[in-house]
């Protein structure tokens, strides 16, 4: 097995080579990750001794997708004779050479500082869109080690490289602003030195040979906005008023390892008027769950919207109660909760169930919900592509998504239980064998 690029790597390989700071940007599995980091590994066998290392938002992500992932098989494919040892304590692979390269992630205070401790010849940022302007100019600074290559007997200096990939996010990140608009993302000022940065868009398309067969339908199957960032790797339009934030989302996302101990687990209901037949023209069932953690997180579990009449959502309702072994399922009280409750008594008798109570109006009611996102209360365990598509389509001057919020509408009645203090008043259990139980590891306790 040997490493043969793509006609497109092959580009990225000739800005990556010009550029001091190089950013490949596009869709899913277009091999940008697997270049970067042949280009980084690549760097510490030329220079002995020499320091790069590999950031991401988040220390578990960076050690499933690279450490244990991208890496090793990039040592596979293209350089399989070279050996390495994996320093699980700190988190580095040292080369034969003396050379090293080290993972780490900017969520974890204590490790980072350990990290920015170095000086270093390579720092390449992974999934860069998670990561704030104010952290890399923080790295930034620790692009610094002098270390020399041997190339015809002559001992020359390796040039410092910061390498650069995302999904691309919305303009409004600087991402956009450095590598595509060129300039300051904080001055807003034209670079000084625009040639330094070089990007490339890099998408799935070009990459096919190394790609499973059925994924780009996969990916065509995506909504507009996932499609458009995943699929055809453009940078999203900024609605400047939005009430959610795509790079908050991205950043508080669990896509590794599991949830902390859940305390409380609900699943909420938004009702429409669909019924069981001629659907095409009325609006889904929200139908979402989620829990509260020990460490006083929101975790958004499931996304169980369904368009059908409630023969059938009530029982899609019930069966995610009883999946998630749920402490009740809830409905606001003033937007159909009655129909709700009757709905599933009907499916199921004796689930406990409870009313919220919410502000009137869309928006004011998710704006405390977005407070939470920013304050990093919420968390995605995954990817809930048509949820996230609603909730960037709330603006401080209305709702202006394509169709109606109904699993956002539902996110509210799910966060607004949850977190009993956004709401001024809390409604009496509909049962009285309905009083919350905190979770054990081994099963409730009253």
């Amino acid at each position: 097995m040997s490493f043969k690029p793509t006609d497109k790597q092959k580009l990225a390989l000739k800005v990556a080579i010009k550029c001091k700071h190089s950013m490949f940007y596009g869709g899913s599995r277009s091999g940008k990750t697997f270049l970067h980091m042949r280009n980084t590994v690549l760097r510490a066998l030329k220079a002995p001794k020499s320091r790069h290392v590999v950031l991401r938002y988040r220390f578990n992500h960076v050690k499933s997708s690279i450490v244990f992932d991208t890496f090793p098989k990039v040592l596979e494919i293209c350089y399989p004779n070279v050996k390495y040892v994996l320093d699980k304590t700190n988190w580095f692979a040292k080369f034969q050479n003396g050379s090293e390269i080290w993972f780490g992630g900017l969520d974890d205070k204590e490790r980072t500082e350990k990290i920015l401790g170095n000086e270093y010849a390579t720092i390449y940022l992974n999934e860069c869109s998670e990561i704030s302007d104010k952290s890399r100019e923080i790295v930034t600074t620790r692009l610094a080690q002098k270390v020399y290559q041997i190339i015809a007997d002559k001992k020359i200096s390796l040039p410092l490289k910061m390498f650069y990939d995302c999904n691309p996010p919305l303009k409004s990140h600087w991402s956009y602003k450095l590598f595509i608009k060129k300039i300051n993302p904080d001055s807003k000022q034209n670079l000084p030195n625009p040639e330094n940065y070089g990007h490339i868009q890099m998408n799935p398309i070009d990459n096919l040979n190394n790609i499973a067969e059925g994924y780009m339908e996969e990916l065509s199957a995506m909504s507009t906005r996932a499609r458009k960032r995943f699929k055809d790797g453009e940078f999203g339009d900024d609605n400047p008023n939005a009430l959610f934030s795509e790079t908050i989302i991205d950043q508080n996302r669990l896509i590794t390892g599991e949830t902390p101990q859940l305390l409380r687990v609900i699943v909420a209901v938004d009702p429409s008027g669909a019924g069981d037949k001629d659907n095409e023209n009325n609006d889904a069932i929200g139908i979402m769950v989620g829990g509260l953690g020990i460490d006083g997180r929101c975790y958004v579990l499931e996304d169980c919207t369904v368009k059908a009449g409630p023969g059938t959502w009530g029982k899609v309702a019930v069966n995610a109660y009883e999946r998630h072994s749920a402490d009740c399922i809830v409905a606001e009280k003033n937007y159909g909760g009655e129909m709700v409750w009757f709905t599933i008594q009907t499916a199921k008798q004796d689930v406990p169930f409870r009313y919220v109570t919410a502000t009137r109006g869309k928006v004011v009611r998710a704006e405390p919900v977005s407070a939470l996102y920013e304050a990093g209360k919420v968390v995605h365990v995954g990817y809930f592509q048509d949820l996230e598509d609603e909730l960037f389509g709330f603006s401080t001057f209305g709702y202006i998504g394509d169709k109606s919020p109904n699993r956002a509408d539902a996110l509210v009645w799910l966060i607004t239980e949850l977190f009993p203090g956004m709401v001024a008043e809390q409604s009496k259990p509909k049962e009285p064998n309905n009083n919350y139980r905190m979770r054990s590891q081994n099963g409730w306790m009253c």
